[in-house]
């Protein structure tokens, strides 16, 4: 069995490769991929070679953690069923080629439990609920009744401001310096930062991936207040530890969503309490991958790209 996947040989340099699959236990699941997304935050640091070094990190390498398919194939211990449309948060199913993190793929072996069900009205928009968890756990880190203040209006920017606005008391404020970005605030307003002139933020969550910003957004702090960091930093980060002390400020980093997370936002989508209207902005057929990068990469209009597979044999 084989595949057509998004290979990273190196930093960028993308290509579109035939590989072999790993064959399927009892407990996999095989997933013909419709949809997957492009990550501009990891993805954007793999293809430059900024991505700072964890384990499993290097190239070649099959990105991408953003896909929705269907089971064409369960194993008897899956616990899955040939036809359901599932979201498939990434593989390891590519041998010696780096499953970091396996989605961009035409098809998938991915233990059926790693795989969760979705809706078929879904349909592409079932790729965000990868960033949908992400948000939801970054706002769990907030301690203060959520984020009053939330920096980048971008797709995750996006997803914690709606989810703030359902959970929350009070309906944050998103930062924004690039005016094409700031339209579609749903229940939140969005403004540069320097029309802001309020310092007393009790919760500021930070998605700009910026490791610059962190002195400035400590003197938007009320006393006690607190910064979390919810993007993701190439760059070490540092603060002037005088303003961060008389303030007495927590700063927190959100990890990487759980499965918890994940089916909290499923079942939010369904029950209509979260809305993914509106943030995959482009599509391009996974044939044109690399145009599409590029696009997803350099154009500030784009805030989610999706690579279409269902033509790709």
């Amino acid at each position: 069995m084989n595949a057509i996947a998004v290979v990273l040989e190196q930093p960028e340099r993308l290509t579109l490769k035939r590989l072999d699959l790993s064959p399927p236990g009892d407990e996999d699941v095989v997933v013909d991929i419709d949809w997957s997304g492009i990550s501009t935050g990891t993805e954007r640091l793999l293809w430059s070679g900024r991505m700072p070094h964890f384990p499993g990190m290097g190239y070649p390498l099959v990105p991408g953690y953003e896909s929705v398919g269907r089971v064409v194939s369960a194993g008897p211990r899956s616990g899955r069923e040939e036809g359901q449309r599932v979201f498939v948060p990434g593989a390891r199913c590519f041998g010696e080629i780096r499953g970091l993190f396996g989605g961009a793929a035409s098809r998938l072996v991915v233990p059926g439990g790693r795989v969760v069900p979705i809706g078929d009205d879904l349909a592409e928009r079932g790729i965000l609920l990868a960033l949908a968890a992400t948000a939801h756990h970054a706002l769990a880190a907030c301690t203060s009744g959520g984020p009053d203040l939330i920096v980048g209006h971008g797709v995750l920017g996006r997803l914690i401001a709606r989810l703030a606005v359902a959970e929350c008391p009070a309906a944050p404020t998103v930062w924004e310096r690039n005016p094409v970005r700031a339209a579609g605030g749903e229940g939140y307003r969005v403004v540069d930062p320097q029309d802001d002139p309020r310092q007393d933020y009790r919760s500021i969550c930070d998605v700009s991936g910026d490791s610059a910003l962190l002195d400035g957004l400590i003197a938007r702090l009320a006393p006690g207040g607190e910064v979390v960091l919810a993007g993701f930093y190439d760059e070490p980060l540092s603060f002037a530890f005088p303003p961060a002390f008389m303030k007495e400020v927590r700063i927190r980093v959100a990890a990487e969503w759980a499965e918890a997370d994940l089916i909290a936002v499923k079942e939010m989508v369904e029950g209509g309490r979260l809305s993914l209207d509106g943030l995959i902005t482009h599509r391009q057929d996974a044939a044109q991958a690399e145009a599409a990068y590029q696009t997803a990469f350099t154009d500030p209009t784009c805030l989610k790209m999706v690579l279409d597979w269902r033509g790709v044999a």
